[in-house]
């Protein structure tokens, strides 16, 4: 059987991660929980990684989770609720969390590029990436409500965001399905495009052509600040922009701009 997550690197550093059940709309299994949790670092690992594309094969990003996982957690609910409360020592996210928390912790930009439909996990999913760009039929939903649960992959990380609280809870409370319209003027999407997957690896191509030191202080200064108090933020981007100004790949971004052509970053420091 062809793997539930094929990973491809290109030449140019841009990797393109690809949830492959295809005959399922890319519905999770257990097997493609850990598999993306597993992509994730190895990606994190490679040198000269430049940014990521998320896809799911088939024209669909992700239907969510299979049925048939959600019968075999009923076999053994106390042993799934010990799961749940438990992670893995010396981590805060537990074994379902770890492959959307893992996109957003990734010193690179991550692109979702999302056709089909965005339900529940594939949601939780889309919402880790950066950038969402989706095309103009797509459909997105926190499902998890339809199932009287919670969402519980990390989308307390990422909605809080986007989205204000009635809004969040909203989505949430309804598992509502919203068109890429709607999900654009909420602030879900980043933008709309006829073949994102397209879009996503032009964007992803131009993002390869700045420093990877200020992409990944970019990313952590957004990540990290937009919920701290002043003191703190400021006291955090005072932090990156010392930690890169100065350095081989910001001295390189400006003899390029300078000279009118293509920069050469050298790896990404720290």
């Amino acid at each position: 059987m062809a793997d539930v997550v094929q990973v491809t690197i290109g030449g140019d550093g841009v990797a393109e991660v690809c949830l492959n059940r295809p005959d399922r709309k890319n519905a999770w299994t257990l097997e493609m929980f850990d598999a993306l949790a597993e992509a994730a670092a190895q990606l994190s690992g490679v040198a000269g990684l430049r940014a990521v594309i998320l896809r799911g094969a088939g024209g669909c990003f992700s239907s969510g989770l299979d049925l048939s996982v959600m019968q075999g957690f009923a076999r053994d609910l106390e042993g799934l609720k010990r799961e749940i409360v438990t992670p893995p020592e010396g981590e805060v996210a537990n074994r379902f969390q770890m492959p959307v928390v893992a996109w957003q912790r990734l010193l690179v930009p991550v692109i979702a590029a999302i056709e089909g439909v965005a339900f529940g996990a594939g949601m939780q999913l889309a919402l880790a990436a950066d950038f969402r760009i989706a095309a103009p039929d797509a459909r997105f939903s926190v499902m998890e409500a339809k199932w009287g649960l919670i969402p519980d992959m990390g989308i307390s990380q990422s909605l809080p965001r986007l989205l204000r609280a009635d809004l969040a809870k909203d989505l949430i409370m309804t598992a509502r399905v919203v068109g890429a319209e709607e999900a654009l003027g909420l602030g879900l999407v980043t933008r709309i495009a006829a073949d994102p997957i397209s879009a996503a690896r032009e964007m992803a191509d131009g993002l390869a052509q700045r420093s990877p030191d200020a992409l990944a202080a970019a990313k952590r200064l957004v990540e990290e600040s937009w919920t701290l108090p002043p003191a703190k933020g400021l006291a955090l981007e005072a932090r990156l922009q010392a930690g890169i100004i100065g350095g081989a790949n910001q001295i390189e971004a400006v003899m390029a701009g300078v000279a009118g052509r293509a920069p050469k970053f050298g790896p990404r420091r720290g």
